[in-house]
């Protein structure tokens, strides 16, 4: 059965604010799961706590979600299928993979968070997201309590964006996932990202592995983004946002070094953090809040435990980028309520 700890969330929330609910429990198994569901109905779902930001007292219960176990549930001569617990911590899981050389997820190595949370926000970095290895997820409906299978085409995913965050939101609870990864010699290395090839520069006489990728992957991010056990943070706070070309192409001739990147014939991503740091804000606090001084993206809390006070100061830094460059930059982090 899970068991019931002192209702004070600081520990549970990688920014660390100190909101209370009504109770927690932490939850090992689907079988415990679908047991407090049933006798708590309305329970706040809870994994790794790295991108939600809760912003006041909770009246609900919340259940944290620990589930565990890694398995291999079919395989061909060039893949194999792996099933992962909702509650295994994903950078655990990417080490378990370069252990057996299962290739796939080595570009997402060193995200924080938990398995189960992947799908919901289409974890991605260095030119990969989960959406490319996601075969299916198991959930529970919150409902009727039958275990579902959802396939990975179904899942709505898109960038940072699934049909868990809109028509599935509050309606299941992911409880395992599947990823299709590929075995020794069918690895297809992603190295297109401009920070990896530098970092991998050294290596060029020599075969790169996923092991090498993941070791410069876990190198740049240890460089740009702060440890929240040092620097309490959720990672990224804002999503790249998306932009037609006609209106990137009149912001270029005032802005001539805006970078951006093809989404589509149409449209465009600009980097969240270069709007940010050109708008004056990088190193930028008030009060408690503040963003991170190296990285943009990154809301960093000072000191303060009330998450209604960082969630006012990300309002802050939305409405400067968008008097500066006429963008709307919109949270990537789950907001608690």
């Amino acid at each position: 059965m899970g068991k019931r700890l002192p209702s004070i969330l600081t520990s549970y929330n990688t920014i660390r604010v100190g909101h209370s609910c009504r109770s927690i429990q932490i939850v090992h198994n689907t079988a415990d799961l679908s047991a407090k569901l049933k006798d708590q109905p309305e329970s706040i779902i809870i994994g790794g706590g790295s991108n939600i930001l809760i912003i006041n007292d909770l009246e609900q219960p919340v259940l944290i979600i620990n589930n565990k176990g890694i398995e291999i549930i079919d395989e061909d001569e060039t893949s194999v299928l792996v099933q992962i617990a909702a509650g295994e911590i994903w950078h655990e899981f990417v080490l378990w993979c370069l252990e057996h050389n299962l290739g796939g997820v080595e570009n997402l190595s060193l995200i924080p968070g938990k398995c189960g949370a992947a799908p919901i926000q289409n974890i991605g970095a260095y030119g990969v997201e989960i959406s490319d290895v996601l075969r299916e997820v198991r959930v529970i409906d919150r409902a009727s309590l039958e275990q579902r299978v959802i396939k990975a085409e179904d899942c709505a995913l898109e960038y940072r964006n699934s049909i868990f965050k809109h028509e599935l939101k509050n309606k299941v609870v992911i409880t395992h996932i599947v990823l299709k990864l590929s075995k020794p010699d069918h690895h297809k290395l992603r190295l297109s990202y401009g920070a990896i090839q530098q970092e991998l520069s050294s290596l060029e006489s020599k075969e790169i592995t996923i092991q090498d990728i993941s070791r410069a992957v876990v190198k740049i991010r240890q460089t740009k983004l702060p440890d929240p056990s040092d620097l309490p943070n959720v990672g990224s706070f804002f999503k790249n946002p998306i932009i037609e070309n006609c209106i990137y192409d009149k912001l270029v001739v005032r802005h001539p070094d805006m970078p951006s990147y093809p989404v589509d014939e149409k449209r465009v991503k600009i980097p969240a953090g270069w709007l940010i740091d050109k708008s004056g804000l990088k190193g930028y606090r008030i009060g408690d809040v503040g963003i991170h001084v190296s990285q943009a993206l990154v809301i960093v809390n000072h000191g303060t435990t009330d998450g209604l006070e960082i969630l006012r100061f990300s309002q802050f830094i939305q409405r400067e980028v968008e008097r500066t460059y006429g963008i709307h930059i919109s949270p990537e982090v789950n907001i608690l309520t």
